[in-house]
Parts: structure tokens; sequence; C-alpha cells
């Protein structure tokens, strides 16, 4: 950290006050500038990390990323989803999202890109639904760039008709600057689809499917 650099004491010791005060005023709140020359090895050393744009703080060791208020979203799907053939895998585009920091729709609109890199909490929900007595299943997965999370995939079987379901799940996602990700949907009937509720007072509209994202830390 830059050794600060205060006023130089001059002939008149109260103009030098008042210089100091102003310094100190301007500067005190600042937090220093982080350099190569800085050692973590003392914990709780709070420093501005200019080159990538966060704070730090020293912890065993290391500097540690801040986690500033960047990176959430929210994404909800206004409107039917319809499958146009059965067992067939097809990405979701949800609408433009609204409130979002650092995550960004792209092109095409399926996939949410994330600015920085970090673990994310995504919490997803689909409401489902069926025009058929036979038993549909449905199956979700999240994809990073174009590939299938292992371990990822969910399913939810329903076989009652015009009946409705929520399914959900909750995980966390470790990604780097411009990594996208898309929701992935299958079922294997073109009777089952996602369902979006219009508003009917007093309850407010129901989405096919909402996913809130919000960044856990660097």
């Amino acid at each position: 950290m830059p050794v600060p650099v205060l006023p130089p004491i001059g002939p008149d010791l109260r103009q030098w006050g008042r210089q100091l005060t102003i310094y100190l005023q301007q500067n005190l709140a600042k937090l220093g500038f982080k350099t190569s020359d800085d050692n973590p090895s003392e914990n709780g050393v709070i420093l501005w990390d200019n080159v990538n744009g966060y704070p730090v703080v020293s912890k065993n060791g290391e500097f540690r990323q801040i986690v500033l208020e960047d990176g959430h979203a929210d994404f909800m799907k206004t409107a039917d989803v319809v499958p146009v053939a059965a067992n067939t895998a097809y990405k979701l585009t949800y609408d433009a999202p609204t409130g979002n920091d650092g995550i960004t729709q792209g092109t095409p609109a399926s996939r949410i890109v994330f600015e920085e890199a970090g673990q994310y909490v995504i919490s997803f929900s689909a409401q489902i639904s069926s025009t058929s007595g036979s038993t549909v299943h449905f199956y979700f997965w999240p994809s990073v760039n174009g590939t299938n999370v292992a371990d990822s995939g969910m399913t939810t079987a329903m076989h009652n008709n015009n009946a409705t379901l929520v399914t959900s799940r909750t995980q966390i996602f470790t990604l780097a600057a411009g990594d996208y990700l898309e929701v992935n949907y299958m079922i294997d009937s073109t009777s089952g689809f996602l369902n979006y509720t219009a508003a009917s007072s007093p309850v407010p509209a129901i989405p096919a499917s909402t996913l809130a994202i919000t960044r856990l830390h660097g």
C-alpha cells in the first residue's frame, strides 16, 4: 500500500493544520490501493484492488475478494411453454430480466451470461401441467457453455388431467467470467407444458418458470 503523502510542514503551523484537516477529510475514508508489495500475512487488512475493481481483505495468507452487491438477477417466463415434439430437449427462454446486475441475456436469448467469476446460488422453479389423464414425465437440467452439468437433472411425473404442480430446486454453481447458463427441458408427451396463469383478483399472475440468481462470492 503506498505511503500517504501528508501536507509538508511549513513555517505557518495554523495553515499546515488546516491543510492537514482537509487532507484527512478527503482521504481518511478511502481504501488504500493494493500493490504487488502488499503482504497478506496479517489478517484484516482491507485494500482496493484497482486491477479487478473490487475491495479485498487479507485472510489466512491471501487477499480475498469482498463481494459487492454486483451479481444478481430475477428471470421469469410469463407465457405457456409448450414442446413441439415429445422426448425432445429444448432450451427455455425467459423474459427480459428486471433489476439485474452483472447478469444478462445473451445471444441467443436462452443464454444467461455472467459478467464476473464466482459462486452463484441459482433457484429454479417451473409450474407444470398436463391435458392428459396418462402419466406425463417432465425433465429439467442446466447446462454451462453448452455442456450439461453433471448430476444436475430433475424429473417430475403427473397423471391427472388439468392438474398443476410446482417443481423446484436450488443449486450452487461455480462460474467464470463470460460463462453462460441455459435451462433445458424435455417432456415425454405433447400433452405436458409449463403453465402460465394470468392474474385473477386477488391472486397475482403465476409465472410458468422462475430463475433467481445471487452471487455468493468471487
